[in-house]
């Protein structure tokens, strides 16, 4: 206890929600250790609704503030069982469990878990029977208002209470059940209090004080209240949100509940005995890997070692040079100490099971690449020699911490191997890993808004002036954006708004699976922690890192789409070239590096972006090392070496090191540093440490621990001689103190940005798949890709964009032709039909199938053969109109009008088939009803449709142009009129500002009207052009203008501003739309003055009060004309100027001039 506290009478809160009762407990981790210091206690428990999620960062958060955690939850006891689950009839009960000791953890983990997987009915419920079974090493406080003992009181059943309170006492034991008293100034605990007291008084069953703490402090109660309103979508004026009726659900202070139970003080002393109990402690580090079971009864020893010196031969060749030997030798041999044999094998298991079965498997990710047993045994595929991969990035004899072999399989098949490891090890010891959303600090002013009911344009407003940036927060925000300070100091409502956001900012919203983690355990899962479920399935509740300090096995699982493309391309270029494989490819191969150098690089895994091709264009790429250098170079922070790189690349004499020992280390990477593995290198070599030394220095540069820096550079610089981190430093080595000096200081300012280079190597040798397929098998490659990407319409439209640039044509589908996915055809691409709409995958397999004995002859002949295979009018239609049965004689117009003819008589047929009308005699003289013969159907000849309407229906149907597109007869005038293409406004590499002025030149794919508030019409239009596809809001004024130019298909010229969100889309709001005919470069506007140059520099508007109808209807257009110019509200009542907030500043466009001038008045409205 601190002496400082006049009070020294004990009390510990054994009632807490933290952040983990999602979206109602407030009393967040981080700060709740200061409040228990605050009010002078000396231990605190965490008992959260049904969940144990939060237990490990309590504990941990509690231990390094001397505070004694303790482990409980507030589970839900099911009415009945927890198999019934009938409405209306089972609920459950609320009651609080903490944990003693091991044993009692354990039982409460067991209890949580199957109340997930078992007993889940709305709420993750235990029963009596799991008590009974799983009570021990527990206490047990019979929870509050809505336990069963209260619960009981409030039924007005004394005696039903009674005997609840007892049979608990009875099952936990004397001591180890408590009766809880709580008092939040609730009406019910009124009633409630005095009955429990008398209870616990008759049957001698102890009780034990508590406070209902959701909330740390009693002014966080209205937080606490928007949370609430966050989880059940509510506002706070909504009369039917759920609410605490009163704001004593807080952390109290010893004082207060002394006060509060002043007639049971022993109750609140009660508290601290339980306390006193409670003593379990997780254990950390201490790793618990399943056991391999090695084939033929072989030690799992040997058999690794057999696995690893068979394969060093099969990748080195019979002529293994020695110093490889040597690698391997020692890296056996530090797996062995460090009892990581059985992880190497677990994993060796599941990447050969997934290789034996087809599946593709990346060459490996992280820094796993650097071991040459794993390269060996065939985990990963990359040479860690060749590339210089250091095997202490990965394991590091100094440094007690897993592992991690992190593996990409083929994004449709990855799946297959998770089963297989369920399959392996049991369902019971494998469980995928949790990961919360967390409300980050745009989404958190979005959700607070919302509660709040400030209108959706205002809070967007607010939101979007947080910047874009990865760990942006709000309090960093209000520091580097002068917009949002701005707002934050002049309006109260802001204020108010960022004063609730920060408070919830980084609270976990809702829990999800984490997208690859997988946890393997020797026993089964709910041994080791608590579980919950996700769409029926296990999930841990603890996360990926704290699964990891527990010592268990997490493996990550990840799905790689590029290995699925890299795979069908290679299947399709076997069937020309059967002795291709992507296994013996040449990675010195010039074609490809070239082709890299030209900057060709769309479709290239890694290397896409624009800023990735200009850098490739100024580099020329000569090897894979070049490629590794990039990849680790292009992202921020090393970005700003990226030129120094290019000069010394071309330029070497250029190239200057601080001391001839660093050549060999820095010549791969043109002088500069850029690995995280250079970095070891230089330490080991300049200095004498050893690569365990040295990969801890570097994590500690890379996080940014200065006092380990510091002493870590006495170190380099003059050597160590503590025994077990001896070595001689920079000095002894014959360089000087001030370069070593300087050297560190360039090491340490780049450390946190450099790249583990095994990772980036992994990437590169994938990347470089992916281009040589590109370079020498262009076809097969972009069919595989636009496979890959069929369910996104702009990513087809591009990737379609990057063949026609190839000169490579993509024909329409072909019933005769075409597979499910796109597929190369003698250097051309065949549209894939499940890209068609309204057909089923099916009937595609089917269509497959039936045609390999022989082709489809007619429209007539493919209905015939497929009647009854899912086959209906609509998607016969849609195969038509998209261009499947060209091939087969007549238009498409007479196909389409034929449809409906054609199955009724196929229909007819076969019914009549059934009935048995076909009579002997006609059968058997091979007289047939003349409408069974196919030749038969007369398809009657109609004039095919204009152009115009073949390309609108193929859209319609594929989601693309296929044969032209309305902007190819354009693409001159494009290039002149146009600002900006789609893409770069809306793709990855946008640039663009929000509210920026653009210009755009598309087609009209789509138009959806809408009425407004006010009656008038408005319309959201989906428009494309040859790069991809957006969204156009056209406002009432502006359509009124505007509607003729805006008929499907139209090719027309749009200028406007582009709005941009970070959840969605960006979305262009138009100010003009003219077709392409009548666009006049000269006239932009049709004469009408050019919106931007006519702009004013200021807006002042009079109206009579805040309070009239003017004011509110001057806001609400404000807020539509969103623009750059500031705007002042003179307020007639008080004579007052009223400067208008950022998000207020409005568009100098003439239209917002106009209507103001007819709300208030042409008087009322000046520009200055």
């Amino acid at each position: 206890m601190s002496e400082a506290l006049p009070d020294t009478r004990p009390f510990v809160h054994l009632h807490i929600h933290t952040e983990y009762s999602l979206l109602d407990g407030a009393c967040r981790i981080d700060q709740l250790m200061d409040r228990v210091k605050e009010c002078g206690q000396s231990a605190i428990a965490c008992t959260d609704h049904g969940v144990m999620y939060g237990c490990v960062q309590f504990y941990k958060a509690a231990k390094k503030a001397g505070i004694k955690p303790i482990i409980g939850c507030e589970v839900y006891v099911a009415t009945r069982t927890r198999f019934d689950k009938v409405n209306k009839i089972d609920g459950n009960n609320h009651l609080i469990l903490l944990c003693k000791n091991e044993t009692g953890y354990k039982n409460l983990i067991k209890m949580v878990s199957a109340a997930f997987v078992e007993g889940f009915y709305s709420k993750p419920r235990i029963d009596k029977e799991l008590l009974e079974k799983y009570h021990e090493g527990l206490i047990c406080l019979s929870a509050c208002l809505a336990g069963e003992v209260p619960q009981a009181i409030l039924a007005g059943d004394y005696e039903r209470a009674k005997a609840a309170a007892l049979w608990y006492r009875d099952l936990f034991g004397k001591g180890n059940y408590y009766i809880e008293l709580q008092d939040h100034g609730l009406e019910e605990d009124n009633i409630v209090l005095p009955q429990l007291i008398k209870l616990a008084r008759e049957t001698g069953i102890p009780m034990a004080a508590t406070n209902d703490a959701h909330y740390l402090r009693k002014e966080d109660a209205k937080m606490q209240g928007i949370l609430l309103c966050i989880q059940t979508g509510k506002t706070i004026q909504d009369a039917d949100r759920m609410e605490f009726q009163t704001d004593e659900f807080y952390v109290k202070t010893t004082d207060e509940m002394y006060e509060l139970f002043s007639m049971v003080p022993e109750a609140c002393e009660n508290t601290a005995k339980i306390a006193e109990q409670c003593n379990f402690d997780f254990e950390f580090g201490h790793t618990k890997i399943p056991y391999y079971k090695a084939p033929g009864g072989m030690e799992n020893q040997a058999f690794f070692e057999k696995l690893c010196w068979e394969g060093l031969e099969r990748r080195y060749g019979p002529n293994v040079p020695q110093a490889n030997k040597d690698r391997l030798t020692y890296e056996i041999g530090v797996v062995k100490k460090m009892g990581y044999t059985n992880y190497y094998l677990i994993v060796w298991d599941y990447v050969n099971y997934a290789k034996s079965q087809g599946i593709p498997v990346g060459p490996g990710r992280g820094s796993g690449a650097g071991s040459i047993a794993a390269y060996s045994v065939g985990i990963t595929d990359i040479d860690p020699i060749r590339y210089n991969l250091i095997f202490e990035r990965f394991l590091n004899p100094e440094r007690v911490s897993m592992p991690d072999f992190d593996v990409d399989f083929c994004y449709e098949r990855r799946q297959e191997v998770i089963d297989y490891v369920n399959r392996k090890y049991g369902n019971d010891h494998v469980a995928q890993i949790v990961t919360f959303g967390t409300m980050a600090a745009r989404n958190a002013i979005r959700d607070v808004g919302r509660v709040m009911a400030i209108p959706y344009q205002q809070v967007d407003a607010v939101a979007k002036q947080v910047p874009m940036e990865l760990k942006m927060t709000l309090k960093r925000a209000l520091e580097v954006s002068p917009e949002l300070k701005k707002m934050y100091d002049t309006d109260p409502q802001v204020t108010e708004l960022i004063d609730t956001a920060l408070k919830v900012e980084g609270m976990p919203r809702h829990a999800s699976t984490h997208a690859a983690g997988v946890v393997i355990t020797p026993e089964p899962t709910d041994y080791y922690l608590p579980l919950a479920t996700n769409d029926g399935l296990p999930v841990t509740q603890f996360n990926m890192t704290e699964i990891e300090e527990l010592g268990l096995l997490k493996m990550d699982f990840l799905g790689l789409r590029t290995l699925t493309v890299i795979r069908d391309a290679e299947l399709a270029v076997q069937k020309h070239h059967p002795g291709f494989s992507i296994q013996k490819l040449d990675y010195d191969d010039p074609d490809t590096y070239k082709m890299l150098g030209q900057g060709d690089t769309e479709g290239v895994f890694q290397l896409e972006s624009t800023g990735m091709k200009q850098v490739l264009v100024g580099l020329q790429p000569k090897n894979l090392e070049d490629v590794i250098a990039l990849i680790s170079l292009y992202r921020p922070g090393p970005m700003e070496s990226i030129p120094t790189y290019l000069r010394n690349r071309h330029e070497p004499d250029k190239i200057s090191y601080k001391t001839p020992q660093l050549a060999h280390i820095l010549d791969v990477t043109n002088g500069c540093i850029v690995y995280q593995e250079q970095v070891m290198q230089i330490f080991r070599e300049l200095a004498g440490f050893s690569f365990g030394q040295a990969d801890n220095v570097r994590r500690a540069m890379s996080k940014k621990k200065h006092a380990v820096m510091e002493a870590e550079r006495e170190h380099f610089v003059h050597g160590c001689t503590d025994p077990g981190n001896k070595c001689p430093g920079c000095v002894a080595n014959g360089i000087s103190e001030k370069v070593a000096n300087e050297i560190y200081d360039e090491m340490s300012s780049f450390a946190s940005y450099a790249f583990n280079k095994s990772h980036a190597a992994c990437y590169a040798y994938v990347a470089f798949q992916t281009a040589y397929l590109k370079c020498h098998y262009p076809s097969e490659f972009m069919a595989a890709l636009l496979t890959s990407v069929l369910d996104n319409t702009d990513k087809v439209i591009e990737y379609s964009g990057e063949c026609a640039r190839l000169g490579i044509k993509v024909l329409p589908p072909d019933v005769n032709v075409s597979n499910g996915g796109f597929t190369a055809d003698s250097g051309q691409i065949r549209f894939g039909l499940n890209a068609v709409k309204n057909v089923g995958r099916n009937l595609i397999e089917n269509v497959v199938k039936e045609r390999q004995s022989k082709p489809y002859t007619s429209l007539y002949d493919f209905c015939k053969r497929m009647h009854g295979n899912e086959l209906n009018r609509r998607a016969v239609e849609c195969l038509i109109k998209a261009g499947a049965f060209d091939r087969l004689g007549n238009n498409r117009h007479s196909h389409v009008e034929a449809v409906e003819g054609i199955l009724k008589s196929i229909e007819t047929d076969s019914r009549r088939n059934l009935d048995g009308q076909l009579d002997l005699f006609s059968v058997m003289s091979g007289e047939t009803q003349s409408s069974t013969s196919e030749d038969d159907y007369e398809i009657r000849q109609l004039p095919e449709y204009s152009h115009q309407e073949l390309l609108q229906q193929e859209k319609e149907v594929s989601g693309l142009y296929l044969s032209g597109h309305p902007l190819d007869a354009y693409r001159e005038q494009t290039a002149r009129i146009a600002s900006h293409s789609i893409k770069a406004l809306t793709g990855e590499d946008a640039h663009v500002k929000d509210g920026e002025r653009v210009r755009i030149v598309c087609a009209v794919v789509k138009s959806r009207m809408m009425t407004t508030k006010s009656n008038s019409m408005m319309a959201f239009t989906s428009v494309e052009d040859l790069t991809g596809t957006m969204e156009v809001i056209v406002f009432p004024k502006v359509l009124e203008n505007v509607r003729d130019a805006l008929r499907e298909n139209a090719v027309v010229v749009i200028d406007g501003r582009i709005s941009v969100r970070e959840d969605e889309a960006s979305k262009l709001l138009a100010e003009n739309i003219v077709a392409i005919e009548n666009y006049d470069p000269a006239r932009p506007n049709n004469g009408r003055p050019d919106p931007v140059k006519a702009a004013p520099q200021r807006l002042c508007i009079r109206v009579p009060s805040r309070q009239s109808r003017e004011y509110a209807k001057v806001v609400n257009l404000l807020g539509i004309f969103d623009g750059d110019i500031p705007v002042l509200l003179y307020l007639t009542d008080t004579k007052q100027y009223l400067r208008a907030p950022r998000h207020l500043y409005a568009s100098g466009h003439p239209l917002l001039l106009e209507e103001l001038e007819r709300l208030v008045g042409k008087g009322n409205v000046a520009t200055k």
